[in-house]
């Protein structure tokens, strides 16, 4: 298996359920993925944030607002892993609750990732709406 193939084997699995569980109110799993180096940073969606701190609080008010998730799929358009280095590009759609009214949305999303002690970590994070 090429470092490629490992790295798309932890984003359909391991990094998918991390997705999953914050979608459905538990920022754990996802907040367990992310890089404890500096500079961390997501420019969201709903909201922006870097450093340690301030992914803590975001992540924490999305698991709050998201609950009975009913769907989750991540469509890959591009990757890549270059050394110790990655990235990914695709759509998250997504059928939720949030702030307890049902939504249905599809982001365009691209995350920066770094291998950190051998283990994959998200490093940054890029979210928008993908509009008509």
């Amino acid at each position: 298996m090429t470092d490629r193939d490992d790295f798309l084997s932890w984003v359909a699995t391991t990094l998918y359920e991390a997705e999953l569980a914050l979608h459905n109110g538990d920022a754990a799993p996802r907040r367990a993925l992310w890089s404890r180096r500096e500079p961390v940073s997501v420019l969201g969606a709903w909201r922006n944030a870097h450093g340690q701190d301030g992914i803590d609080r975001l992540f924490t008010a999305l698991a709050r607002s998201f609950s009975h998730c009913t769907s989750y799929a991540f469509e890959l358009l591009a990757c890549d892993v270059v050394g110790d280095m990655a990235y990914t590009v695709g759509l998250e759609h997504t059928s939720v609750s949030v702030d307890g009214q049902p939504r249905t949305y599809t982001l365009r999303a691209t995350q920066v990732y770094r291998r950190e002690d051998g283990r994959w970590r998200v490093a940054h994070r890029h979210g928008d709406t993908v509009t008509e």
